[in-house]
């Protein structure tokens, strides 16, 4: 049977602030166990939280970004449950005034349409701690260090349709609030998670069945499979003339399956009502000019800048934009070098992020400088070094200290043969030596151009211009 698949995702964006939404304790990942804990986090007799300025500030630009009605006037509200990483026995969120209201993301899909996806809304909450189950035998440890880290959670509206589509919100997400400074990113180190929402129906015209949501997704593979995996659960369930629960599921990438967790809680149960600690959060207009000062240029309109100011292909333009950090170098190469955009680009997604995902490093900490590669591109164009040995040096530049392009040219004997007296006098002999090849290649026998040249560049050790060589062979062989 066909299925109207409806997904909505819950993305929790770890901002990028020095300290916690509610105290100055620090938020630097990596730290030993419940060492960047402190008693504002724990809720312990006689604090009080203090709201953070700066994660206010992200979660503003966050909602220019996108478009979205900002509510001048917002209120934290407390969310009460029991779970041992949650030291208080509530966390402090928004719920009916949310900082950011409804906007929206456009959504460029692998097939390069555009999708619009809604955003319900973006509201700034605290972190809760975190349980680990595999280091004590029969026990379980608690890291408090993440409590209170702030965290902006954005809501989407159901408006995807399959995985792939759900994938490609994501990213786009992803490629935002990195553009925006506000989030790293890393979703290995839980930076940025998400939660997704499934549920099937007839068609797209019956009401919503019934959600489903899988909690703690950390990688965009892992999306794609947990939502593909519910949607076949689901689907097998209604069928087969079940019916499907309401619940929380999380993913198991092991076995590649969803399992229950706990039933879905509504709003009802958590008894969300007004922090009395914290005042209702006013937006002034200063803090807003603030925040639009603040905000770069975003990737939708750099990829379509990119396609206008550099001729680049869609395709090019979105690969270079993806990321802020890629987008900056591809175009110190291309001011370095004054000009050829399209060399550049292919260099950049070819070489340069072939050569970091080899690496294991982000774009942020590339090791080759845009004037070295502006160099060796250079020494390409005027016919210093063959495209081969180009490639060849980009290996060895990447890894080294030092970063000579002519050093390292002249140093491994790299040089081009380009002096036309020299060429014509190497392919002189070689057509000498080979009277039958010769004879045959004039007899209509095109192919052995590519003998000739072989045996050129064995004479040379390599180093003739091909370019060259083949033009001036061609000549000589025709006469």
């Amino acid at each position: 049977m066909s299925w109207d698949v409806v997904i909505g995702l819950e993305i929790h964006a770890q901002l990028a602030t020095r300290t916690k939404i509610f105290s100055g304790a620090p938020t630097v990942f990596g730290a030993e166990p419940n060492r960047q804990a402190c008693a504002v986090d724990l809720g312990l007799p006689g604090v009080l939280p203090v709201l953070n300025a700066r994660a206010v500030h992200m979660a503003l630009k966050f909602g220019l970004a996108i478009g979205a009605h900002i509510n001048l006037r917002s209120v934290f509200a407390r969310k009460n449950y029991f779970y041992p990483d949650l030291p208080k026995g509530y966390q402090i969120s928004q719920y009916e005034l949310p900082i950011v209201g409804r906007g929206e993301v456009t959504v460029l899909l692998d097939d390069a349409t555009e999708r619009v996806v809604g955003v319900t809304r973006a509201h700034l909450e605290e972190d809760a701690g975190k349980s680990i189950h595999d280091l004590f035998p029969g026990q379980s440890g608690i890291d408090l260090n993440r409590a209170g880290t702030p965290l902006l959670e954005i809501v989407s509206e159901p408006d995807l349709r399959n995985a792939r589509e759900a994938v490609a919100y994501m990213k786009t997400i992803h490629a935002l609030v990195r553009y925006l400074e506000i989030c790293d990113g890393n979703m290995q180190e839980g930076s940025l998670r998400c939660d997704a929402n499934v549920s099937l129906r007839r068609d797209p015209g019956a009401p919503l069945g019934t959600r489903v949501e899988i909690k703690n997704l950390n990688s965009f593979r892992f999306i794609e499979r947990a939502i593909n995996h519910e949607i076949e659960r689901q689907a097998d369930l209604l069928e087969s003339g079940g019916r499907v629960l309401q619940e929380t599921r999380l993913y198991d990438p092991g076995r590649d399956e969803t399992r229950s967790l706990r039933s879905k809680e509504e709003a009802n149960d958590y008894r969300y009502f007004p922090d009395p600690d914290l005042l209702p959060l006013i937006v002034s207009e200063a803090m807003l000019d603030a925040a639009r000062s603040d905000l770069p240029e975003l990737p939708d309109a750099k990829r379509h800048r990119f396609e206008a100011q550099y001729a680049l292909p869609a395709y090019d333009a979105r690969v270079l934009t993806t990321s802020r950090d890629v987008a900056d170098y591809y175009e110190a190469v291309v001011s370095e070098l004054g000009g050829a955009p399209k060399l550049v680009a292919n260099w950049v997604m070819g070489e340069v992020l072939g050569a970091l995902n080899r690496s294991g490093l982000e774009a942020a900490a590339l090791p080759l400088s845009a004037p070295t590669l502006a160099q060796l591109l250079k020494r390409i164009a005027d016919g210093t070094i063959s495209g081969k040995s180009a490639k060849d040096l980009f290996e060895v530049l990447w890894t080294a200290d030092e970063q000579d392009v002519d050093g390292l040219i002249d140093s491994r004997g790299l040089r081009q043969l380009s002096d036309t007296g020299q060429l014509k006098e190497l392919a002189l002999a070689v057509m000498a030596e080979n009277p039958t090849q010769l004879s045959q290649y004039r007899a209509g026998k095109d192919k052995l151009l590519g003998f000739f040249v072989g045996q050129v560049m064995k004479r040379c050790g390599g180093t003739a211009n091909p370019g060259q060589l083949n033009e001036l062979l061609k000549e000589l062989l025709a006469e």
